[in-house]
């Protein structure tokens, strides 16, 4: 898989370890932009035989010496995983089943439940089941509390952890313990698993006139998924004044469906993002063409509304924002057709090639870094907004805590990465102004923080803010940024 050729996957990168939600089969983190391409290489690169003996000679004292017997099999894989895990954070080899639960999220189907969670004071708590779920129909709803899964207590447990024992194979059975905090009482549930397909778009009439887009994810068919919710939102009103492209903590995915989506707002034929690596085929550039982004014949996008073009845009973003959303952002901010609002995004600006191995494995590989319109490099930096906003009307929360992929041990150098010190010291004094201060709330109410409103919500104050940006009212930019917002400006022209 790659970000060249058409077809694509998502990887699964750093977590929010703090702030964060995901779908129930699919971790919303930092997402790298791939692509699905098989190569038979015939040539094989000739081996360094003095080291090849070195890992011979390493493997045979382990396989004899070592206190109890030891799975060849197992170090093999092992071996093979350091080494490419050595790379960067984002390089992976991938077993048999590691890549069968890849290519299970990246389509955005898996077998489970169908909810978006999270954690909450050790718990599962329900972000909201998927429209038509068996969590839908078995009648949970959003701010339930999951304390056990079957007969397992969910405190100490991880998200992974959680989310494993939730899924499984169709047509079997799981009994969560639900506490539903409204009505002070805790019940039993009892759901059939089968397949869910993921919604990655959301969109609604926040307002007369105006409309939210959300995208959590480049998934499979969120090309189709983004055409439909578009054309449903201008049925509402075909006289839309304006539109908020929400990409909050959208990990990325999909090359094509990134293309596609920035083609849809903008000018035929025009740049949308360049690649480039060692590989001649890593050297690329794609435009707002269908010959960029259709798949299956057919540009998707025909059945837009011409008025999609020009539509007053508003783009949010945040530090949850990952490769194939930040490909969107800054081909959209490149082309001065949408105002950036925000936050830093993550960072995440390369490419992920994924060759199939044998006996159903592959090596997931970094193969080229990605550059916005304007030649600007993405990696290890991000897109900076054209108005930074914090995440509640009284500050951020968790924002300068979230990981970033600056901060990913072995992370692929960025263009101006470690060329202003300040910069990087002021970032970084930030992120630890941020966290005493979260400490010190945390040791006087002894409590977590309230978690943040839901994203496309009344209380959404970043929403709230990006409809004041279209109907040309006052703006309540960013008080607490500070000194990482300074950082990240001071570099965004260098």
């Amino acid at each position: 898989m790659q970000g060249l050729s058409g077809k694509g996957a998502s990887e699964m990168g750093a977590k929010l370890k703090v702030a964060g939600l995901l779908a129930v089969g699919a971790v919303a983190g930092a997402l790298a932009t791939m692509q699905l391409q098989a190569v038979a290489r015939n040539a094989l690169a000739p081996l360094p035989l003095e080291e090849v003996q070195q890992l011979a000679a390493v493997f045979d004292r382990v396989k004899a010496e070592y206190v109890d017997p030891v799975d060849e099999k197992k170090l093999i894989n092992d071996a093979i995983s350091g080494m490419v895990a050595g790379l960067d954070p984002h390089s992976q080899y991938l077993d048999k089943k590691t890549f069968r639960e890849f290519r299970e999220n990246t389509g955005g189907r898996f077998v489970g439940i169908g909810i978006e969670m999270g954690m909450e004071d050790g718990v599962v708590r329900v972000v909201s089941p998927i429209e038509g779920s068996p969590a839908f129909r078995a009648g949970l709803k959003p701010g339930d509390l999951i304390t056990r899964i079957d007969d397992t207590p969910v405190r100490g447990m991880t998200v992974d952890q959680a989310v494993k024992r939730m899924r499984g194979d169709p047509n079997t059975k799981v009994v969560l313990t639900v506490f539903r905090k409204a009505e002070s009482r805790t019940f039993p549930v009892t759901i059939v698993r089968e397949e869910i397909r993921m919604q990655s778009v959301r969109a609604k009439m926040v307002e007369p006139g105006y409309g939210w887009l959300r995208i959590s994810q480049f998934q499979d068919r969120t090309v189709e998924d983004f055409v439909r919710k578009v054309g449903e939102l201008y049925q509402q009103d075909p006289n839309l004044k304006g539109l908020v492209l929400d990409l909050r903590n959208d990990p990325g995915g999909l090359l094509d469906g990134a293309v596609a989506v920035s083609a849809a707002f903008l000018p035929s034929d025009v740049v949308v993002v360049t690649t480039n690596g060692q590989l001649a085929e890593s050297r690329a550039t794609f435009r707002a063409s269908p010959e960029f982004y259709a798949r299956r014949g057919g540009d998707p996008l025909r059945r837009l509304p011409a008025a999609l073009k020009n539509v007053p845009l508003v783009v949010l973003v945040n530090e949850g924002s990952a490769s194939a959303s930040e490909i969107v952002a800054g081909a959209l901010q490149d082309h001065k057709r949408a105002t950036i609002m925000g936050a830093q995004t993550f960072g995440k600006g390369s490419v992920q090639t994924v060759r199939p191995l044998p006996n159903e494995s592959a090596l997931k590989i970094t193969t080229a870094r990605y550059y916005t319109p304007g030649g600007r490099s993405i990696q290890a930096k991000g897109i900076t907004p054209d108005v930074w906003l914090d995440e509640t009307a009284e500050g951020n929360v968790f924002a300068a805590l979230r990981m970033r992929e600056a901060d990913l041990q072995k992370h692929l150098q960025g263009a101006d990465e470690g060329k202003d010190a300040e910069a990087d010291k002021a970032r970084e004094k930030a992120r630890e102004e941020a966290r005493a201060r979260l400490e010190e709330q945390m040791a006087k109410s002894k409590e977590p923080p309230k978690p943040l409103p839901e994203f496309g919500s009344a209380e959404d104050f970043p929403l709230q803010q990006a409809l004041n940006q279209l109907k040309g009212k006052p703006v309540l930019a960013s008080k607490s940024a500070g000194a990482e917002q300074r950082a990240d400006a001071s570099t965004a022209g260098k």
